[in-house]
């Protein structure tokens, strides 16, 4: 539930409310509206006499809210959200790129990853450093050395870094080195990390789990904003069926109901999602006239040398190609909006 103060309160009539949130060990989400506030009430009130709040001089109603994931809903929140990291935006029509090799490999690789990436209009690197492999004799990744490197890396090229989280243990390590925090598909309710991720000041992207519903993607989109980080970036990076051509099978009505429950931003990781090369941009491209923010593609500068999913990682031709069909095809769904 949420509570709707009164039109052009005052800063004590506000902090009243607060107060009596905190001193019944409640947490708030506060949302300015035009002349109001929307409050948000987050914890457990079944002992919580409520009702005292309507006495209150700033308070004009108290409003339930049907949905389990209450805060990410649009019934909280009926504006999209607007992300916005270091002067980059995600959400309300703002779109926003993230590319880049699945493991960082080596410095020198990161580095021409992220000039190629950059001159072709991506605003974010993505890469892993701590990689959750399904065999354990697989490439497990570089761990800090690659986090130096691909800081570096975006650095030089002024872009973002978004990286995997897999342990709460590694947050304050990575946010040494990221701007955005991800939580892979395998840890979309490690509601430990989750926790751990709504008390950081970064923004989190947060992927579909592999056989995850939407109501349980999220609620657990919920529990990063309920331990108090609202900044959460959603992703459809396909689910788990019995169709064996491509890896996953990309849910592309997920990204317009996703957007009718939410005013969360979300992003289409086809790499993932059909796991082949000459799948990534129609499947990218369906994902932006369905309605996503932004998008994250694998790419690589040898992708059938690559260390890890070379198989769906674009060449740096084929990402080029694909980020000038996106710039006609943002324009052109302006105009069918």
């Amino acid at each position: 539930m949420y509570i709707k103060t009164k039109r052009n309160i005052g800063e004590e009539e506000k902090n009243e409310i607060l107060k009596f949130i905190s001193a019944n060990r409640l947490g708030n989400i506060i949302k300015e509206e035009k002349d109001y506030y929307r409050i948000g009430i987050i914890g457990n009130t079944s002992n919580v006499d409520l009702d005292i709040l309507l006495s209150f001089a700033g308070v004009d109603e108290i409003v339930p809210i049907g949905k389990s994931y209450k805060f990410v809903s649009r019934e909280f929140q009926p504006q999209d959200s607007v992300i916005d990291i270091k002067g980059r935006k995600i959400g309300g029509g703002n779109f926003l790129m993230m590319a880049g090799p699945c493991a960082i490999e080596n410095r020198e690789s990161i580095f021409k990853i992220a000039k190629a990436v950059k001159d072709s209009g991506a605003q974010v690197l993505r890469g892993g450093a701590f990689k959750p492999r399904t065999s354990p004799y697989d490439f497990q990744g570089l761990g800090e050395d690659g986090l130096k490197y691909m800081r570096e890396a975006a650095d030089k090229y002024d872009l973002l870094v978004v990286t995997e989280v897999m342990d709460s243990n590694d947050i304050p390590l990575i946010e040494k080195y990221a701007d955005i925090f991800q939580v892979g598909a395998r840890n979309m309710q490690n509601f430990s990390l989750l926790k751990a991720l709504g008390k950081s000041n970064k923004p989190v992207l947060l992927k579909r789990g592999l056989s995850a519903t939407i109501r349980e993607f999220l609620m657990a989109a919920e529990y990063i904003v309920a331990y108090g980080n609202e900044n959460v970036i959603l992703c459809e990076r396909g689910i788990r069926t019995f169709e064996t051509m491509t890896r996953n099978t990309v849910d592309i009505n997920a990204i317009p109901l996703i957007k009718e429950k939410s005013h969360l931003p979300i992003i289409i990781d086809a790499s993932h999602g059909t796991g082949r090369r000459t799948l990534v941009q129609p499947v990218t491209m369906a994902g932006i006239i369905a309605g996503a923010d932004g998008a994250m593609v694998e790419v690589h500068e040898n992708p059938e040398c690559a260390c890890s999913d070379g198989m769906q990682s674009l060449h740096f031709d084929e990402f080029d190609r694909l980020m000038k069909n996106i710039d006609k095809l943002l324009v052109f769904r302006k105009e069918i909006v």
